[in-house]
């Protein structure tokens, strides 16, 4: 009969078939079946954190879930199945092991009919949204905005910049449920990943402090992947990422917000980028107003259901 097995940790060869997972559902379903944070997670040891393996009667996996911050009053979970394996009541399982874990809330990415429908069988309802927004790069973008007077602009040094990065990435983010917790440790663990680029992370400076910044992800980029700067009128392909900007507080009401989100498009107009993209909730109007005047749109939501 399908089990659930719970585990503090999984070994390489189950991690790679929770991957192999994870890449058939975003085929079948268009959308990433997890968010960055829990496929951080998923190989590494992480106190906290519970992996659920789903098993149909042959003993295949067929879904997974995971738990972040388990057992706590912060719990929380994504949960993904097999596309070939879905209606068979191993989501609803999958969600009710999540919550025997104490998660009182789940990640929906996409905003798909299944999970809307496995949502309302359990009473759940929608509690945040996190919207994706997107619009296209162009040579008119690669020119940076002007800073206001004394604030200069640089990119990140490894080693130098670490503390004084979560420092100011805390304080920008102090109501947020997941960006305002980050760690050096979970600085440097995202540093390690292949698309990490220090030059990517640019740091607005005032008086030798930092006061705002943008840091730029680029995971699918131009067709040559080799040019720094790509020649104007060139053909443009790939995606970058609005990945976080963050604006001291003490720095706010000075236009910091739309001057460093437009160096940060600068930077990917110059990569030869085609398209640019950032994930923003749906309850912080003053972001998505300033996205909006920068011309992006709506283009798909995640919703988490408590």
């Amino acid at each position: 009969m399908p089990l659930t097995e719970r585990l503090g940790a999984v070994d390489e060869a189950t991690a790679a078939k929770v991957r192999e997972l994870w890449e058939r559902a975003e085929a079948a379903d268009g959308v990433a079946a997890v968010s960055e944070a829990f496929r951080l997670a998923l190989g590494a040891q992480r106190e906290g954190v519970a992996h659920l393996l789903r098993r149909d009667d042959a003993g295949q996996l067929v879904g997974y879930a995971q738990v972040a911050d388990a057992r706590s009053p912060q719990a929380v979970a994504e949960l993904v199945v097999d596309p070939a394996a879905r209606r068979q009541g191993h989501g609803a399982a999958l969600l009710d092991a999540a919550r025997g874990d104490g998660a009182r809330s789940v990640w929906a990415h996409g905003d798909l009919a299944g999970a809307r429908a496995l949502a309302a069988a359990v009473g759940l309802r929608r509690s945040r949204e996190l919207y994706r927004m997107t619009r296209p790069l162009t040579d008119a973008d690669t020119a940076d905005p002007a800073l206001p007077e004394g604030y200069t602009v640089r990119g990140f040094e490894p080693g130098r910049d670490d503390e004084a990065w979560v420092r100011l990435n805390a304080a920008a983010f102090a109501g947020h449920p997941e960006q305002g917790r980050l760690t050096v440790e979970d600085l440097r663990e995202r540093m390690a990943q292949p698309w990490f680029d220090p030059a990517g992370l640019l740091l607005v400076e005032h008086d030798g402090r930092l006061a705002a910044f943008h840091w730029t992800k680029v995971e699918t980029g131009p067709a040559d992947g080799t040019r720094p700067d790509s020649a104007p009128g060139a053909p443009r392909s790939g995606t970058g990422e609005v990945y976080v900007v963050g604006v001291d507080p003490a720095q706010q009401g000075r236009g910091l917000g739309a001057a460093v989100t437009g160096l940060g498009l600068a930077h990917l107009a110059r990569r030869g980028l085609a398209e640019v993209e950032l994930y923003v909730d749906g309850d912080n109007t003053a972001a998505r107003r300033t996205y909006a005047r920068y011309g992006f749109e709506d283009a798909a939501v995640d919703v988490q259901y408590s």
